[in-house]
């Protein structure tokens, strides 16, 4: 009954709130994409749109991991003004999937076959109780390193394929007088570090880790590992990385104020927007011990409930624009991410796409592809926020060594259950 009063209120809202829109052909889209790289690459779709005579009303909340946004969003729901399509990722599309506040795309989706070209994967969370409720923009994986190339060269020039290997370079960036790891002090940040530190560690170790939630494994030996090299790493960040944009992290290793970056491919369209390009003036790679390994995420848009007919047909031109080939590859060489259809070239993709696009192929094909666990696509909301809370007390030195975390993490992930 209380997830029906949610259902009837939530709709209610929506369809109240429409009348806010400033004509009938416009879309509102709440988003998080404000830095520099990711405003380009969505001018590809405001663009797309505008000669489809739909207009664009812009509600961007900074913030890269999106936290801000899903607030701004519920203040906006509460306050009976909901946007028209809204930037998510993971199990928040499904929960306001589950609350009925989310409308049907199906019949876009069926004319246009995106059974057929978008990725099982992505389609967990692109769909509910059988039905289309979200497209897919992209397919973002999390586990790369991002070196400046004239930092690595003057550290010896060979990219790092394992732990004890990343530890010697970054030894060696320290000792050359620059900062070896630029990293922004956020949660979901520090949780994108751990992600790719639990997935050296071994596929199985990941999948029982952080999807299947299995307590001896989240609270053993191995995770204890994982912390003590995740507490290692923070060594060689800089004193000022607290509340840093990571944005402004990928700038340190632009300009060679830092040697490297943990991030997902999204900081691939900073390097590019500053003008340089991969394999001469940047580096990048898999965290060293994941090479045929993908931890990803999938920025979404899901469109929420609207009445009338001409603002669900903007709706409806928005996925198909959203999912057109044409626009999967221009949108994702400028961002960095790779297409979430299947069936798009790699003509127009440096070198670093067209790695993140084979990459992608070969962990799908091998059962090596995994949710990312800081990006809201290995475990819902509750649980991810327990990993963050954790992870970034660990960073911090909130613990005295690793074990104290894993069985802090443990205990965490059990209460969020």
């Amino acid at each position: 009954m209380r997830s029906l009063f949610k259902t009837m209120l939530i709709t209610g809202t929506m369809l109240a709130g429409t009348a806010g829109i400033s004509h009938a052909t416009d879309v509102e889209v709440l988003h998080w994409w404000t830095s520099g790289g990711e405003a380009a690459a969505l001018n590809v779709l405001k663009e797309d749109l505008s000669t489809k005579g739909i207009g664009w009303v812009d509600m961007p909340v900074a913030g890269g991991g999106g936290e801000a946004a899903m607030t701004a969003l519920r203040a906006r729901v509460t306050a009976g003004d909901p946007p028209t399509a809204v930037q998510m990722l993971g199990f928040d599309i499904l929960d306001w999937a589950e609350q009925g506040a989310l409308g049907n795309l199906d019949e876009v989706a069926t004319a246009e076959g995106w059974d057929k070209v978008v990725p099982e994967a992505l389609q967990k969370f692109s769909k509910y109780d059988g039905h289309w409720i979200a497209a897919p923009v992209n397919v973002h994986s999390t586990n790369w390193v991002w070196i400046n190339k004239a930092a690595l060269d003057a550290a010896g020039g060979k990219a790092p394929e394992s732990w004890d290997e990343l530890v010697a370079v970054l030894d060696k960036m320290k000792a050359n007088g620059i900062t070896p790891l630029a990293h922004g002090g956020q949660p979901w940040q520090d949780a994108t570090v751990f992600d790719g530190v639990v997935l050296s560690k071994g596929n199985d170790f990941y999948k029982k880790a952080f999807i299947d939630l299995d307590e001896a494994t989240l609270t053993g030996p191995d995770m204890a590992d994982a912390f003590d090299r995740l507490i290692k790493l923070r060594s060689y960040a800089d004193d000022n990385f607290s509340g840093r944009d990571w944005n402004l992290a990928s700038a340190m290793v632009i300009e060679g104020k830092a040697g490297m970056q943990m991030m997902g491919d999204w900081a691939k369209g900073e390097f590019l927007k500053a003008g340089k390009k991969p394999g001469e003036d940047f580096v990048c790679i898999r965290f060293p011990g994941t090479q045929g390994s993908v931890t990803f995420n999938s920025d979404q848009f899901a469109m929420f409930n609207v009445s009338g007919d001409d603002k669900i047909k903007a709706q409806m031109a928005m996925a198909s624009s959203i999912e057109s080939p044409k626009f999967q590859s221009a949108f994702n060489v400028v961002k960095g991410s790779v297409p979430a259809r299947t069936d798009v070239p790699n003509t127009d993709f440096d070198d670093c796409g067209k790695k993140g696009m084979q990459d992608l192929a070969e962990a799908s094909s091998a059962g090596s592809l995994f949710g990312s666990m800081a990006h809201g696509h290995a475990a819902p909301a509750a649980v991810k926020n327990a990993v963050y809370d954790v992870v970034t007390k660990a960073f911090n030195g909130g613990f005295k060594d690793g074990a104290e975390a894993a069985k802090a993490l443990g205990e965490a992930v059990a209460a969020a259950k």
